[in-house]
């Protein structure tokens, strides 16, 4: 599914599903592409064909710079902001019920919603350079849609470092240690053999053995519909106030650049 700014696409090979989000905002992700990512997350899970998942996003530098500042500036009300804030939520429920064992693929940083979507494979495998930040609260907002994902699995602990110290980045190495990545390298070269030679040994592993292990992972986010849903709404209200705008809008006055 291509955009005028941004795509997702999915190829299927040997019982792998290798799904890749790209938008040219450092694979920012506006309703458009959540809702596709979703959507393809869905479908690719239901699919006979696969065995596993590859989650991805293109380029050699940036996993995920999170939500769209120019969508978050659009919003006019609390509707539109819970909206929008309800496509992350639909995301990681779609990763969660996902009956396929999805692992990430992580090049770069990743910030906001990027770590949410990290958060909710069930194997990330990521370079040196793939540090975490969770922005929100810099910006008056708080990492709520995400934060269930993310202190699923890296603990309140490491949640409450990432959600309070806003403006900090993370480093890899603070990841695996806090298990956010599973496996972390030199190289996108080393990464993608490490996600590669993973991936094959899983699609010849047991469909249903795979389905009941990721069903055991994910126990007791059942409420999880709900849950997201109205942590949305909370973001979707707070995004409104004078000083979200003016924090976005700082931030976007700064000189670009990376990291």
């Amino acid at each position: 599914m291509k955009h005028s700014e941004g795509h997702v696409t999915h190829e299927i090979e040997h019982g792998i599903a290798t799904i890749e989000f790209f938008h040219p905002s450092s694979n920012a992700l506006p309703s458009a592409i959540l809702t596709d990512l979703a959507k393809t997350i869905n479908d690719v899970g239901i699919d006979n064909r696969v065995k596993v998942i590859v989650l991805r996003s293109s380029g050699d530098r940036a996993f995920c710079a999170g939500a769209s500042f120019d969508e978050l500036m659009a919003i006019a009300n609390v509707e539109q902001g819970t909206k929008f804030f309800s496509g992350f939520a639909q995301v990681i429920n779609a990763m969660r019920k996902c009956h396929k064992l999805i692992i990430g693929r992580v090049q770069g940083k990743a910030v906001g919603g990027g770590v949410g979507v990290i958060a909710a494979t069930d194997y990330a495998i990521a370079t040196e350079e793939s540090s975490v930040k969770l922005s929100e609260l810099a910006v008056g907002i708080g990492p709520f849609v995400v934060g269930p994902a993310v202190e699923r699995k890296i603990g309140v602990s490491g949640y409450s470092q990432l959600a309070i110290d806003a403006t900090e980045w993370r480093s890899a190495e603070w990841a695996k240690r806090h298990g956010l990545y599973s496996e972390i390298y030199k190289t996108i070269s080393e990464v993608d053999d490490s996600v590669n030679s993973l991936a094959d040994k899983l699609a010849h592993s047991s469909p249903e053995a795979m389905a009941q292990l990721k069903k055991v992972f994910w126990q007791g986010t059942d409420h999880w519909d709900t849950l997201l849903s109205d942590r949305a709404a909370i973001s979707g209200r707070l995004v409104l106030s004078d000083f979200t705008r003016n924090a976005i809008n700082a931030f976007k006055s700064k000189p670009a650049k990376q990291g």
